[in-house]
């Protein structure tokens, strides 16, 4: 079933209907024809069924000593800081289009819809910075340590668990929410046919820095020059992006 089919018939998936918005760079769409999908996508492949997924099983455990020690510490901040569950999960898409519920620290305060709904009605002008990268720069909701976890990129590190049990990897497209895939245009498909990651060329590229239009195009790219190599190279950028914080907010 095309991925396209699968998403549309899930009950939170109303919005997507395949038709440009105004916040949507159309030059993302500008190339319709496609690479072959069917034949060319690399989960079909046996490096990224079996090799990649045991390099991600293999890094996981080979740092899950320091990332346990790390984790308790942040769990501890987390906790003092400001009340609420120091653990965070959120329904986001994966491969084929179906969901799942990716794990992080709690950056946020309790109520934080209600926190941004009145923020940009306040800020009127933030609206549109919000609708164009699903972030703010100045973000009310975001605790003070939470602020730390974001630009250090730590509070990512309980998405470790997402990788051991299968539904996310090491390195793919960031996972998106519902509302962000008529963003994707024609090229959700690309998304849809890998594994969501937690890092990608989009961190590893300027992140925040970047328009949504040059994240969907990397996540395209990334796709379609998959290999071994490719991904051992996004790894090790990853370090250096993540402590120059780059585009991290």
């Amino acid at each position: 079933m095309s991925p396209y089919n699968q998403v549309a018939d899930l009950p939170l998936s109303s919005s997507y209907d395949h038709q440009p918005v105004e916040y949507v760079d159309e030059r993302v769409d500008e190339s319709l024809h496609y690479w072959d999908l069917d034949d060319n996508s690399p989960a079909g492949t046996f490096s990224y069924r079996v090799v990649k997924r045991a390099l991600d099983i293999f890094i996981v455990l080979l740092i899950a000593p320091l990332v346990l020690s790390v984790g308790a510490v942040i769990a501890l901040c987390v906790a003092i800081d400001s009340p609420g569950p120091v653990f965070f999960s959120h329904q986001r898409v994966k491969r084929r289009g179906q969901y799942f519920h990716m794990w992080k620290f709690r950056t946020m305060c309790q109520d934080a819809s209600s926190i941004l709904e009145q923020h940009l009605e306040r800020h009127p002008e933030r609206r549109k910075e919000w609708q164009l990268h699903h972030k703010l720069k100045v973000d009310p909701r975001i605790s003070a340590v939470g602020a730390f976890l974001r630009r250090k990129s730590l509070d990512e590190l309980p998405q470790i668990w997402n990788v051991l049990t299968g539904t996310m990897s090491l390195v793919g497209p960031r996972p998106i929410v519902t509302a962000e895939i008529a963003r994707y245009g024609t090229n959700f498909v690309y998304y849809t046919a890998v594994k969501p990651g937690i890092t990608g060329l989009w961190q590893i590229s300027g992140r925040s820095n970047l328009t949504y239009a040059q994240r969907v195009a990397l996540d395209r790219q990334y796709v379609e020059n998959w290999s071994l190599w490719l991904e051992l190279k996004i790894l090790l950028r990853t370090f250096k992006s993540v402590a120059r914080s780059d585009g991290a907010y």
